[in-house]
């Protein structure tokens, strides 16, 4: 089987953008009173924007709707958003994609205000870009609709994707929609489990493991690739 698209998560897989959000959700949790409790950042990531509100409204009490909540949270994340970069390597890999004309997109849990603003701060928004967020399907991730969507946006089979995540529950879902699924964690993140099946990629760099994957649909040598991604 010869792989023909890569379907990437967006917060943490190619954008260093999960400290921001975590700013962000501290913001709005100190301004209405409230103590952020100690490995929150690592327990929410992967997590719907109304997942982690729920978790923050049973654990630490956050009075919040979630409307009101989100708005307050888009607010600090916008006010933040000129300090959002690439992830190390990541920008490389997506050039080699471009440079092979092997199709990508975007499947974010986030909402389309966040996305579109990830993608405009990294310079990776163009006209043609498939990306999928949470305001496009009726369930997020780890449900396999999101992923669907974006193959079948692709036109390919879901068998033909590969999903490159940072999150368990975004190796789940990847799994659940019948792809292939290299999980991608950030440096240091020794303490997510990531289900069978999934492929771990080597967290400083990601191009060796994807170039395996891709195999004959690379043109671009892969000693080459392996140069380019460093």
């Amino acid at each position: 089987m010869t792989m023909r698209a890569v379907l990437f998560d967006m917060d943490g897989t190619l954008v260093d953008s999960e400290p921001t959000h975590f700013a962000a959700m501290v913001t709005v949790l100190q301004n209405h009173g409230h103590t952020v409790p100690d490995g929150l950042s690592e327990e929410i990531t992967g997590m719907t924007g109304e997942a982690c509100h729920a978790l923050l409204r049973d654990r630490l009490g956050l009075a919040l709707s979630f409307s009101d909540y989100a708005a307050a949270k888009y607010a600090a994340y916008l006010e933040m958003s000129a300090s959002l970069s690439w992830r190390p390597s990541a920008e490389a890999v997506i050039d080699t994609l471009k440079r092979n004309g092997i199709p990508h997109a975007i499947v974010s849990n986030s909402d389309r205000i966040l996305v579109d603003t990830n993608l405009r701060a990294i310079g990776l928004q163009r006209p043609g870009l498939v990306s999928v967020t949470r305001n496009d399907v009726r369930n997020g991730k780890p449900h396999a609709e999101p992923y669907l969507r974006a193959a079948y946006l692709l036109g390919l089979d879901p068998a033909d994707c590969i999903v490159v995540e940072d999150s368990v529950p975004g190796a789940i879902a990847g799994l659940s929609a019948g792809m292939t699924v290299i999980a991608w964690p950030e440096p240091g993140r020794d303490d997510l489990v990531f289900p069978p099946g999934v492929i771990l990629a080597d967290p400083h760099d990601l191009m060796p493991t994807l170039s395996a994957c891709l195999a004959a649909a690379l043109k671009t040598p892969a000693k080459e690739i392996l140069h380019v991604s460093r």
